[in-house]
């Protein structure tokens, strides 16, 4: 943390600012808006795909190491078969976590530094369980009830109450993601009063940037 500034440390020479928010708080809502403003967006659950694409370094060491049954008929990784894989198998679990989590982030790290819009939005529902709030200058929550999370995400993915229950008790609580962040949008609302919210938020950010690169 820069004690002056106020804002955190960053790896990246961009000002980068983290969003995050639980399943269902319209995260992707958010930062459509943003992206509306000329805003880069780089998303940690798609870049989490590209690193495991057909020839990618993240996608042949998965093959070497559980062989080509882990693959669909179209050469792309089986997502179902990899996840039921290591749901029974810990250390299987851990090899994927210690091959993907450095290339993502190596990713991420690359596409951060590649953006030329006035700031970059890291989009990451784990920001701050796989502390990369630290590649941030400042991180903004996207927040909703609980049981409105449950309620768009049974609704949009068509899962039952106990699947999004148990989503959601595998992710930091709602209120430790409170006290991380340094600003909370309410989501719960009329969207037009969100992107009202939004657009003072990305004066301040604009002026945060300005105070950090004069």
């Amino acid at each position: 943390m820069n004690k002056q500034t106020g804002e955190k440390n960053t790896k990246s020479p961009n000002w980068v600012l983290g969003l995050t928010g639980g399943i269902g708080c319209g995260k992707t809502a958010i930062s459509n808006m943003f992206e509306e403003l000329g805003i880069t967006i780089i998303d940690a659950d798609i870049v989490a795909r590209q690193v495991v694409e057909p020839k990618s370094t993240g996608l042949n060491a998965i093959i070497a190491h559980f062989g080509d049954e882990i693959l669909l008929s179209d050469g792309t990784l089986n997502r179902s078969a990899l996840r039921t894989r290591i749901f029974t198998n810990h250390s299987d679990k851990e090899w994927l976590n210690n091959l993907l989590h450095p290339l993502i982030r190596n990713k991420i790290l690359a596409d951060l530094n590649a953006a030329s819009s006035a700031y970059v939005v890291l989009v990451a529902p784990l920001l701050f369980e796989n502390s990369l709030d630290q590649q941030c200058n400042r991180t903004l929550l996207i927040d909703v009830p609980k049981n409105v999370q449950v309620e768009r995400t049974v609704k949009r993915d068509g899962v039952s109450l106990d699947q999004v229950n148990s989503i959601i008790a595998t992710q930091m609580s709602r209120e430790n993601k409170q006290q991380k962040a340094d600003d909370i949008l309410n989501n719960d609302r009329d969207l037009a009063l969100v992107k009202l919210d939004l657009l003072l938020l990305h004066d301040h950010y604009l002026k945060l940037v300005s105070k950090n690169t004069t």
